[in-house]
């Protein structure tokens, strides 16, 4: 995650699947940290890399055993270390009315040669929580159809500058609109960051208002304390919707650190001891206690 603040750049910063008439199964905050830890186990995944290669291996193998089946969505990107072959991997849940929800995040850890970064919280979190996800929304009645949408790219190869960065949700953008089927999505959730033992999420003040309304009013309810009322803007993937027209939210934690209070983020210390089975079941919580609401929403 080479993201940064436009005010302030952070450098601080086997359950039961089968379909029950009303309520999903649970979301296992357990099962998700298996999967971030066998996704940490695999090492550095940036983008082009065989690192990257051998999570898309798992993330198809986990999504099947689902009973999803997972597409790929591979091209090149233009990058300034020079053309890096990308993949977005996509699965969809069906649902009873017309259009779909997004749901998405990257899979790719950022680029570094002087250390292996593996990325626990930046890319393993929001990859295993949309695994989990998946294998929850497969057992529940959809009122929308849903994608999920497992992002490469998301990293720079280098500073977070000009277009160095978010390449696989832009590319995922652009194909939608030349396939004349971006007016099919209804709007976009990212989850980033999500994993950090001391999880506090802000609003991101360029999301979209009423989609970061009922999720923080469902955060309210439950008395989730880890959704902040504090307010930052962040450049993160779901700009490239934004961008698009379509109404999009951020969920992410940029303020990270160890036990100890040193930076975690793009260090080596991202690590598995830094982040929370917990926070994961924490924002898997808020979002299906706030699906309902953001469904009849879709429907108007």
């Amino acid at each position: 995650m080479a993201k940064r603040s436009t005010a302030l750049l952070f450098v601080l910063a086997a359950g039961c699947l089968a379909l029950v008439p009303t309520a999903p199964a649970g979301f296992s905050g357990a099962r998700a940290y298996e999967d971030l830890r066998q996704l940490v186990a695999i090492g550095p995944r940036p983008a082009g890399s065989a690192g990257a290669e051998r999570t898309r291996a798992y993330i198809r193998q986990q999504l099947r055993a689902a009973g999803l089946k997972p597409a790929d969505q591979s091209f090149v990107a233009q990058t300034p270390i020079g053309a890096v072959s990308m993949t977005n991997l996509r699965v969809t849940i069906p649902g009873a009315g017309p259009g779909r929800l997004v749901m998405g995040g990257h899979y790719d850890t950022k680029l570094f040669r002087d250390f292996a970064f593996v990325g626990a919280n930046d890319g393993g979190s929001s990859t295993a929580f949309l695994l989990e996800l998946g294998r929850v929304l497969k057992a529940r009645r959809n009122a929308r159809t849903i994608e999920l949408l497992f992002l490469d790219g998301e990293e720079s190869t280098g500073e977070w500058e000009g277009n160095d960065h978010t390449y696989g949700s832009r590319y995922y953008v652009d194909a939608a609109r030349k396939a004349g089927a971006l007016r099919d999505i209804r709007a976009f959730i990212l989850v980033d960051m999500i994993g950090d033992r001391d999880l506090h999420i802000k609003r991101e003040s360029r999301s979209t208002p009423w989609l970061t309304n009922a999720i923080w009013g469902a955060a309210k309810r439950l008395k989730r304390p880890e959704f902040s009322d504090e307010s930052t803007p962040i450049e993160d993937d779901h700009l490239s919707f934004l961008d698009a027209g379509v109404p999009a939210v951020d969920l992410i934690d940029l303020e990270y650190y160890t036990r100890s209070g040193a930076v975690a983020w793009h260090t080596r210390e991202d690590t598995l001891e830094n982040v929370s089975a917990r926070s994961l079941e924490a924002v898997a919580d808020v979002l299906l206690t706030a699906l309902p609401e953001i469904e009849r929403k879709l429907a108007r």
